[in-house]
């Protein structure tokens, strides 16, 4: 990572530097993930929206943040016409991101230049420059891509008619967006618990019942879990509903907005309490699969809130780095200074384990709907790993950044402080910790999958050359951690307890060898050198009191000098 300073600057900063020029783990990763011919035409798309993140969309992010939606419940001449005032610089962020980087619309048809859909490893790195200046707004982006890929595989082919050529729009005055309403008070976690009701009407539903957190309150369409009057209870009486804001035929579909929800982070956008009051919808899929159904929307919104995370710590990263190098304290810069030094790695190391690890992801969730049984299991685990300990580390990076620009970084005009706030929603939305840590041991005792991945690893190493020291390092940490969930999964209920720690143990064992692989593909010692990390400060029992010499100091020069 390369930092452009200005000269005399008592706070560096980072405008003006494009956020894809400046990555260079990024740009090889995409080598590898994309081939030449795609990465050519979409190299124009990436460099341009790189240019926005230091400095346009940074301004837009900012008023955004500093000016958040406000609900109306009735036009001037008193009527009951509710709306959603967007501050015009979220309407702008909304032109970018819906309209000129189709980012909803990319997995569903051609798009940024090429003649077919653009594949994930460029989804995901559009959605992880993006989120270097603004969090909040790939929440609708997210749902609306999410819903359009659930609607399409579980819908009545008259609703995909009906909607598809509006979720997929090339302008945002033609989008439809979307949004998922699950959340009731007292059924969030647990969906066995919904109490909204549905009642069959002609070739439709009616739907009563409160929804709790509704992000994107005013989308155009919603998917929405409500339990039909006679299901039996629990989840298996759950099913899905589309539901639209206006009907067919112009109308508005009777719900209501009660208020928004006055959120610590991602205050761009709006979430809110709705009430539905006999409101139309369709269900989607088969009767009593509707959690089954909506997991497809959530298991994509949660890989794009881990891919979020990690933009956002490549972005604090960026500017601890800017700071350490920028400033000086007692006659040295800060970049020179020992433990600044030891602080930055512990900073950059999540980070770059972050990104080989979404990108992994993402070729897994590809090959998965290439009709790939391995990949659909990878997939099956990696979302919910990648969650997890993605959005947790982000947490720390973008605080122990925040402290790097020191007092400063926690003024509001600086972007230190959104980036804690936005981390924090990471660790909850799409499922809490406890919940996608339990989701992996789930992966692991139904289909195995924790087998499937420190397999499919094993292979990779192999054949990309990983060398022989390292690989049977790896290995052998790969097979400890595997054994860890084994166990904790076949334990049943006496082993959730461990789940936050075998997922750990496992997700920096599968980092640390896919580091390893990117290392040997791109001919890149510094990835060989962050596995090497991640054996040492994340898998290897430390004496934090023994007085000794860990080897870092070389490390800590290839990676920061």
């Amino acid at each position: 990572m390369t930092i452009s300073l200005g000269t005399g600057d008592p706070q560096p900063q980072t405008r003006g530097i494009n956020a894809y020029r400046d990555d260079q783990s990024l740009q090889g990763l995409l080598a590898l993930y994309l081939s030449e011919a795609d990465r050519t035409v979409l190299a124009p798309t990436l460099d341009r929206l790189g240019g926005l993140v230091g400095d346009r969309l940074d301004d837009l992010a900012h008023a955004a943040d500093r000016n958040p939606p406000v609900l109306h419940h009735r036009d001037r001449a008193g009527g009951d016409r509710q709306r959603i005032e967007k501050h015009p610089a979220y309407v702008e962020m909304e032109r970018l991101g819906f309209g000129d980087f189709a980012m909803a619309a990319m997995s569903h048809r051609p798009a940024l230049g090429l003649d077919r859909p653009v594949p994930h490893a460029a989804k995901y790195a559009v959605q992880y420059l993006f989120a270097q200046s603004e969090f909040g707004l790939l929440c609708p982006i997210s749902m609306t891509d999410a819903l359009t890929r659930t609607v399409r595989r579980y819908a009545d082919p008259a609703l995909v008619e009906r909607y598809l050529g509006g979720l997929t729009a090339g302008t945002l005055d033609a989008q439809i967006q979307g949004a998922m309403f699950m959340t009731e008070r007292a059924a969030g976690s647990d969906v066995g618990a919904t109490v909204t009701r549905a009642v069959a009407d002609g070739d439709a539903w009616r739907l009563y019942g409160d929804k709790w957190f509704c992000s994107n309150a005013d989308a155009g369409l919603a998917l929405v879990l409500a339990r039909p009057d006679g299901a039996p209870a629990g989840i298996k009486g759950v099913s899905l509903f589309l539901l639209p804001r206006e009907l067919p035929d112009g109308s508005r579909n009777a719900y209501r907005i009660v208020r928004l929800k006055d959120k610590l982070g991602t205050r761009s956008m709006a979430s809110g309490e709705i009430t539905l009051e006999g409101a139309r919808a369709w269900m989607v899929g088969q009767a009593g699969h509707g959690f089954v159904q909506m997991a497809e929307m959530v298991n994509q919104s949660r890989l794009s809130n881990a891919v979020r995370a990690a933009g956002m710590m490549r972005r604090a990263l960026r500017e601890a780095l800017a700071v350490a190098r920028g400033r000086e304290a007692f006659g040295r810069r800060l970049i020179d200074l020992p433990l600044q030094r030891r602080q930055l790695v512990k900073l950059l190391l999540p980070t770059e384990q972050a990104l080989s690890m979404s990108m992994f992801t993402a070729d897994a969730l590809a090959r998965a709907d290439a009709g790939d049984d391995e990949g659909r299991v990878l997939r099956r685990i990696l979302t919910p790993l990648l969650k997890f300990r993605v959005c947790r580390d982000a947490r720390k990076v973008t605080g122990d950044a925040m402290e790097a620009r020191g007092g400063v970084g926690y003024i509001e005009e600086w972007i230190e402080p959104r980036l804690v706030r936005d981390s924090h929603l990471g660790s909850i939305w799409e499922g809490t910790s406890n919940i996608v840590a339990l989701d992996v041991l789930r992966a692991s005792r139904k289909e195995m999958a924790h087998v499937a991945l420190a397999g499919a690893l094993g292979v990779r190493m192999a054949d990309v050359g990983v060398p022989e020291d390292l690989r049977a390092r790896l290995t052998g940490l790969l097979a400890r951690a595997t054994a860890a969930v084994d166990a904790a999964a076949k334990a049943g209920t006496d082993g959730d307890h461990r789940a936050r720690t075998v997922a750990s143990g496992l997700y920096h064992a599968a980092s640390a060898c896919a580091l390893a692989c990117d290392g040997a593909l791109l001919g890149d010692r510094r990835r060989t050198a962050l596995a090497e990390l991640v054996i040492r400060h994340k898998l290897t029992a430390r004496d934090p009191l023994a007085d000794e010499d860990d080897g870092d100091d070389a490390i800590e020069a290839l990676l920061l000098d």
